[in-house]
């Protein structure tokens, strides 16, 4: 069974989320990344929240910015300090100001993850990223790869001044296609008429008047790490110091090897940054891999949760 809710920040920022299991558990927190929303975790909440699978409290929130959390409009609120803090809030409130289990994460919900796992490692016990580039190697291949700025060059279009009116023309028509690349331009099985119908409730028009897609959209907007381009460095003027880089904390790494967008290559030189690392790749799998191998995902991240134990 999944439960919403709102949940009250002390910075004044609300977020709404989803959880199974109930208050008092350990802590698992799953973090969504961009076009998605919290419901794409659904399955593994429900998942780790049996007694057969841990008997786990599961959050999942949606980011600032997307389905009806808070959505400031200023742009630089959607730099990284400010979504590691709205995370560090959440989970204080969640474990009354104990440590998460494990941090789940995928896409943009990894590079919050990343950041936090490096800041504030006290947070949580254990970190488990899906398809989300650490910084270290983001950085290096947007730097030096033809092939990582060729794949991020999207990046340079969700920043446009009106990239969410034309995501948002005739039915999302542009917005399909980030979600069915690496299918040969055939659809996605998994994306249903029924999971369409949850992607048009967070993209459409908010309550508050403005687009469902534009705190997605400011996340790219506020970041510099996307490709270089005419007038714009972008991430060739971004050096990020060694320490920022560093994680602890023992990490799964789960990687579709058919993501379109962050090739393999992004994994290389992994281990240099985090110490005590779990990799498993994925061939035949895309960025959506929640979607297509779900129980491969929970096979995944059981044992590296049981390894803990």
């Amino acid at each position: 069974m999944i439960d919403t809710f709102l949940q009250a920040l002390p910075h004044g920022i609300t977020l709404s989320c989803r959880a199974s299991g109930p208050r008092g558990r350990p802590v698992l927190m799953f973090l969504h990344g961009f076009p998605e929303a919290a419901f794409v975790w659904d399955e593994l909440l429900e998942h780790f929240a049996s007694p057969e699978h841990g008997s786990y409290r599961c959050v999942a929130p949606n980011l600032r910015g997307f389905e009806q959390s808070s959505a400031p409009v200023e742009v630089s609120a959607y730099r990284p300090k400010h979504l590691a803090q709205d995370i560090a809030a959440l989970i204080a409130l969640e474990t009354g100001g104990g440590s998460l289990a494990c941090l789940v994460a995928h896409d943009w919900g990894g590079a919050v993850a990343w950041n936090l796992a490096n800041q504030r490692p006290e947070l949580t016990q254990r970190l488990a990223i899906i398809n989300s580039p650490h910084p270290g190697t983001f950085l290096r291949e947007l730097q030096n790869s033809p092939k990582q700025q060729a794949a991020s060059a999207y990046m340079n279009f969700l920043i446009r001044p009106d990239a969410e009116a034309l995501l948002s023309h005739n039915d999302f028509e542009r917005m399909w296609p980030f979600l069915t690349n690496g299918h040969g331009g055939s659809a996605a099985p998994w994306l249903t008429e029924s999971v369409k119908n949850q992607y048009r409730a967070v993209w459409g028009p908010r309550a508050d008047g403005g687009s469902g897609l534009t705190g997605g959209c400011n996340y790219y907007r506020a970041s510099p790490l996307r490709p270089p381009r005419p007038g714009d460095p972008a991430a060739a003027s971004v050096t990020l110091p060694r320490e920022m880089l560093t994680i602890g904390l023992p990490t799964l790494v789960v990687w579709a090897l058919d993501d379109i967008a962050l090739p393999p290559e992004l994994i290389e030189g992994l281990d240099d940054y985090v110490e005590n690392l779990t990799l498993h790749t994925v061939p035949g799998a895309t960025h959506w891999i929640v979607h297509e191998q779900p129980r491969q995902v929970a096979r995944y991240l059981e044992d590296f949760l049981l390894s803990g134990r």
